[in-house]
């Protein structure tokens, strides 16, 4: 039986804890055969980015088509995409009639507060590459950012409402993030266009998992892939990050107990 496919048509991270190497290695632990489409390349660490450049639109798309002729992907995770003219490119790619489940993580700015897609790119990617999405996945800072209004992180009436006007912009289904949130739980929530699933697991503090929001596209992507219904890729794929959490808090736990 042929091993699934997906694809990452992302950022490269120099730290390799998020962008496409996060999203390979995610791949990789799901038996899934990870191909990439570099949009971005970065000279980042777990602190800051430092620089930032852009590839060509052409080398995007040439890239993207080169995997396909080459194992059709099964599913697409599509992270950081810089500026108007690479999402613009990504669009007119994936405009095919084979287009597998297509995983959409908004990503706007990074963690360390580095812009990732420049004002010129948000108003083509909610317009023209939403409506492709099969799921979309922004946090609480990016949904605010595509809504162009605030949302209370512990507000969950506040959060099902956005899910809903996030719906609105063409998405087949939506999953907001609450991982910037506050409280016990963290809450994330899940609109398939007929019901909204509140979906907790503890919050764990004391640590932070750089590329945790790549780690969880890629891994709803790897588990569409492998034949997953939505509802069960996202919450696979929440185990698996939640599981990479605990294992990171263990160890920082652990180095602190040696010194």
């Amino acid at each position: 039986m042929p091993v699934p496919s997906a694809l990452t048509i992302a950022g490269s991270d120099s730290g390799g804890g998020a962008g496409l190497q996060a999203d390979l290695k995610t791949f990789e632990r799901y038996g899934v055969y990870g191909m990439s489409a570099v949009t971005l390349i970065t000279a980042q660490n777990r602190r800051h980015i430092k620089e930032v450049f852009l590839l060509p639109p052409d080398l995007v798309t040439a890239q993207i088509e080169c995997a396909w002729e080459e194992v059709p992907p099964r599913a697409i995770k599509i992270g950081a995409l810089g500026n108007r003219a690479i999402v613009e490119a990504v669009v007119r790619a994936l405009r095919r009639p084979d287009l597998p489940p297509l995983v959409v993580d908004p990503v706007v700015v990074s963690s360390s507060g580095k812009r990732l897609l420049e004002s010129d790119g948000l108003e083509v990617l909610i317009t023209q590459l939403f409506p492709m999405a099969t799921l979309i996945t922004p946090n609480l800072l990016e949904a605010e950012v595509l809504l162009k209004g605030a949302i209370a992180a512990d507000d969950e009436k506040q959060m099902q409402e956005a899910v809903y006007a996030l719906k609105r912009l063409g998405p087949q289904a939506v999953l907001l993030k609450g991982g910037h949130g506050v409280g016990p739980e963290a809450v994330d929530f899940l609109f398939d266009g007929q019901t909204c699933h509140r979906l907790a697991l503890p919050r764990l503090t004391g640590t932070t998992l750089h590329g945790s929001g790549c780690q969880l596209s890629a891994a709803i992507a790897a588990r569409l892939a492998l034949g997953d219904s939505l509802r069960a890729a996202v919450e696979e794929a929440k185990r698996y990050v939640f599981y990479q959490m605990e294992k990171a808090l263990f160890s920082t736990a652990s180095a602190l107990d040696s010194d």
